[in-house]
Order: structure tokens, then C-alpha cells, then sequence
């Protein structure tokens, strides 16, 4: 009894087919891209931590970090799509799991049980204030591949991650003055 039906194989696509035209030079994609990468996973992982606390967040300010932290997760994770996108237009390959974030980051988990209410806004502030450090490197690294592009896209990060960083300061030191 012959069976008409065929398992199908998964086409492979040579690696070839991804390429992207570019004038930056191999080295240039090659070093961009990785820390460019660098800060996808960070952004990722900061992302999950910033959600993590929005669910488990308690107390007397419940309400504002339930919210604040909610608009920074969303604000952090609109930015991942640009930073990927970014390292593909000029030829490189963007993280592709889970497994590949965590080789990557360079933010630090919290896998904590509990993280008191005062201690959520100051951890996320230390983030993104390695993170803007980060990028400010990485800044550097794009013009001296003349990688004008990406050096501008970064300008633009650094100030979306200053604006969060500073709010979370301000959260930060309420929650100094009330006791929390």
C-alpha cells in the first residue's frame, strides 16, 4: 500500500539568502552588530525584570509603580524591534532566542521571591544607568565604523532610557521620604 502523504522537509535557506547590501565594512557589521546585540538583550531582559516587578509590586504606592513600571516595560519592549531591525539593515544577525539574551545580557536577573516596594525603582534606575553607559560606548564604537545611522538611533535610546531613568529617581526618593 503505497501512502500519498509526504512528511515535509523544512527548506533551508543558505545563509546567503539573509544578506543585506551594505557599504560598512565586514569588521564594521561584525563589531556594530555585536554590541548592538548587547543592548537587544539587555533591553530584553530589562523588559522582563520592569514586568516582574509590575506584577509583584505591593504596598503603599501600589498604584503609580504598578503604572510607571507597566509604561516602562511597553516603552522598553517598542524599542527592541528598532535595535534588531537595525542590526539586520546593516547586515548582521540579530538574537534569535531566549538561550541567546541570556548569554548576552549583561543586566542581572531578579529572581528574588520577594523584592520589597522601595528597592523595585532603585534596581531598575541601576539598570538603565549601566545600560545609558552602555550606549554611550556603543555610540563611540558606531563612529569609529562610520556608522553614522546607528550612532543617531542610539542618541535617541539613550534619551528615551535617561527620561525612564529619571522618573525612576523620583519614584526612588518618595519612597525614601515616606518610609516605604
Amino acid at each position: 500500500m503505497s501512502n500519498k502523504v509526504t512528511k515535509l522537509k523544512p527548506r533551508q535557506k543558505p545563509a546567503a539568502a539573509l544578506d543585506t547590501p551594505t557599504d560598512l565594512a565586514p569588521e564594521a557589521v561584525t563589531a556594530v552588530s555585536a554590541v548592538l546585540n548587547t543592548i537587544l538583550a539587555d533591553s530584553y531582559a530589562l523588559y522582563l525584570k520592569t514586568k516582574n516587578f509590575h506584577w509583584h509590586v505591593s504596598g503603599p504606592h501600589f498604584r503609580d509603580y504598578h503604572l510607571l513600571f507597566d509604561e516602562q516595560a511597553a516603552a522598553i519592549l517598542a524599542n527592541t524591534d528598532d535595535v534588531a531591525e537595525r542590526v539586520r539593515k546593516i547586515g548582521g544577525v540579530p538574537l534569535k532566542s531566549i538561550g541567546e539574551i541570556s548569554k548576552t545580557q549583561t543586566i542581572d536577573d531578579n529572581e528574588a521571591d520577594y523584592v520589597a516596594p522601595s528597592d523595585m525603582p532603585r534596581e531598575l534606575m541601576n539598570d538603565h544607568k549601566k545600560i545609558v553607559a552602555f550606549m554611550r560606548k556603543v555610540h563611540g564604537i558606531c563612529d569609529d565604523h562610520g556608522d553614522i545611522a546607528s550612532a543617531s538611533l542610539i542618541e535617541n535610546w539613550i534619551d528615551g532610557a535617561e527620561k525612564r531613568l529619571w522618573f525612576l529617581f523620583e519614584a526612588s526618593r518618595n519612597a525614601d521620604r515616606d518610609g516605604d
